[in-house]
């Protein structure tokens, strides 16, 4: 009989291929288990943010260790280190599906035609350059402004910081979730975009 990590495991592969079978329209047996590693990924890191805020860099200053950030999505290296990979799975598929052929018809002519090929590279070098940039800033905005909050609560009188830290944990939690499933929906869309040829 399966137990409740079991079947909340059960739950998430199942919430997450639904996801990937609805919105990916390509056949390819890596997006569902990307998907999954990057929703529980990001949720992990930035679950990190529920630890008190010194308690991490406190015990690493013991071991000579004096800067440490215990969220990693709230440095913006680590989000657009995240972005990258998936800029480079999307030039990946773009050249394995449509060929250097079709990937370069397609940049020449869409969306003006042939005729305006200067003006249509120019829009697709910007639309595949902006991709990870906004996937790696939107993260770490968010969960960056979280740990602030965190960090300001801390700040206030022992006795008041429950309170507002409670509360303020619980609605994290919410954001946290919404984050990592945006990034994880961006992701598959980006790559359901790179299989499609228009």
């Amino acid at each position: 009989m399966p137990g409740k990590v079991q079947n909340f495991v059960e739950i998430l592969i199942e919430f997450v291929d639904k996801t990937v079978r609805e919105s990916f329209h390509g056949r390819s047996m890596l997006i569902a288990p990307l998907a999954l590693t990057i929703f529980v990924w990001i949720f992990l890191m930035n679950f990190m943010d529920l630890l008190p805020v010194d308690l991490l860099p406190a015990i690493l200053s013991l071991f000579g260790v004096h800067y440490f950030r215990s969220v990693p999505t709230a440095d913006p290296n680590a989000t657009f280190g995240m972005s990258l990979s998936v800029f480079f799975l999307i030039i990946y598929y773009n050249l394995k599906i449509k060929g250097i052929g079709g990937l370069g018809k397609e940049m020449l002519t869409l969306p003006f035609g042939a005729r305006l090929f200067p003006v249509n590279i120019l829009f697709r070098l910007l639309e595949e350059c902006v991709r990870p940039v906004s996937l790696s800033l939107r993260l770490f905005g968010n969960l960056f402004a979280g740990e602030l909050i965190f960090i300001l609560v801390a700040l206030l009188p022992w006795w008041i910081q429950w309170t507002f830290g409670g509360v303020w944990a619980i609605f994290h939690i919410l954001i946290i979730l919404i984050q990592a499933f945006i990034f994880m929906m961006l992701t598959i869309v980006y790559l359901s975009m790179a299989h499609e040829s228009h």
